[in-house]
């Protein structure tokens, strides 16, 4: 017999003031350490952070897309201001960012409109700055113009697998949250991952992981110790924005040039966002079970496994399939870039604000090792799930910067 019980979500309140309390923007026309440069287009990441996930209340695995368009809109304004000094670039970013936000958040319109004239007013007023505004808008535009039609929010896709072992089913009167997004055009066409797909029920293999997940991820688990369920907890925030703050921080802090910072955002995103879409399109066409159901199941036809009918994960599961973990499309081509990028041993603070606490990692290999394991411990994954999902992200990212160049 196959039971399945209602996941709970966070109150919407506390989230709500726990991202208040990460995407406070400065002054966006503050110059940053030293008077970097690169200061406007670390504003512009948070005033994004602000829009998509504040004021839109946008689902990470959605916000994602939205954070992407705008900074690939802002590197391109970037690459085309080459030669016309700091001021037509500083411009472009702030233009480019503020259009881009503008057509996908309308309720946000008052807020950019005065974000940009800070900016703008930070810079000199002259042939440089209307330079970098024509840029800017030609940027977003054309970024804008390459996502008409590309299945953003497509309401006739809806998930309607029939329950059997192994497939996961929403919740009694539910449905599986933005099943869409699998179907959206990749931001940079590069050929998708081959995965070799959840590992069958009846197999050993599954049958081990199963048994991990069963032992360290429910909400009594007497096995898991008290700082895998710290961790567990902690990444349960939403990853984009618990990132992308601490890598704001971090370049406050040790700036790099305009032209450097605005491909850096540009390739985290569109890395992320390729990602995010293949993973959904996985989840969508394999829709295998999640654990909470697995654990549930009397007769799974493996007889190694051992079912708990009242087994319940230690973190609400979101209303989506297993594999491959969305969490993991958010972390691994983000730690891949940043690795390649700055180096492994770059330096992160990250925030969960809903928990009032914050840790320190010296590497990207420690952030993917915790992300990873959070989601087994605290019971939304299968290890396969996870595994794969970071070769997924790892191999997305090196094919978006060779497309790059």
């Amino acid at each position: 017999m196959h039971v399945r019980r209602p996941v709970l979500a966070p109150s919407v309140a506390v989230l709500t003031a726990a991202l208040l309390i990460l995407v406070t923007v400065p002054a966006a026309n503050s110059a940053g350490r030293h008077g970097a440069p690169s200061a406007v287009a670390v504003a512009w990441q948070r005033i994004a952070l602000r829009t998509i996930f504040t004021e839109g209340a946008t689902p990470p695995q959605v916000g994602v897309l939205h954070l992407a368009f705008t900074s690939v809109a802002v590197d391109r304004a970037v690459q085309a201001t080459r030669g016309m000094g700091g001021t037509a670039a500083r411009a472009a970013v702030a233009t480019a960012a503020h259009d881009v936000l503008s057509a996908y958040f309308v309720n946000s319109r008052g807020n950019l409109a005065a974000d940009l004239s800070a900016s703008l007013a930070a810079v000199p007023n002259g042939r440089g700055e209307a330079k970098g505004i024509r840029s800017g808008r030609a940027a977003a535009a054309a970024v804008l113009r390459s996502r008409i039609g590309d299945g953003l929010g497509d309401s006739s896709i809806v998930y309607r697998k029939a329950p059997a072992i192994g497939t996961w089913q929403p919740a009694p009167g539910g449905a599986m949250a933005t099943p869409w997004l699998g179907f959206v055009r990749p931001l940079v066409p590069i050929a998708p991952v081959p995965l070799d797909g959840p590992n069958a029920v009846p197999t050993a293999a599954y049958a081990a992981d199963y048994d991990e997940v069963r032992r360290l991820g429910s909400v009594g688990s007497a096995q898991r110790t008290k700082d895998q369920s710290d961790i567990a907890q902690f990444f349960a925030f939403n990853p984009p924005l618990m990132y992308r703050d601490a890598l704001c921080r971090h370049l406050d802090a040790e700036p790099m040039s305009l032209a450097r910072t605005a491909r850096l955002f540009a390739l985290i995103d569109a890395s992320v966002a390729n990602t995010m879409i293949e993973t959904f399109r996985l989840k969508f066409e394999v829709g295998f079970w999640r654990p909470f159901e697995a654990i549930a199941t009397v007769d799974d036809g493996n007889p190694a496994t051992q079912p708990e009918a009242s087994w319940t994960p230690l973190v609400p599961n979101p209303a989506y399939s297993d594999y491959t973990s969305g969490h993991a499309a958010a972390t691994s081509p983000m730690a891949e870039t940043i690795r390649r990028t700055l180096g492994d041993d770059t330096r992160l603070v990250l925030r969960n604000p809903v928990r009032g606490e914050e840790r320190t990692y010296t590497t990207m290999t420690a952030i993917e090792h915790d992300a990873l394991h959070a989601r087994i411990w605290g019971g939304l994954h299968f290890r396969d799930a996870m595994e794969d999902g970071y070769e997924l992200g790892h191999r997305t990212a090196r094919a978006v910067r060779a497309a790059f160049g």
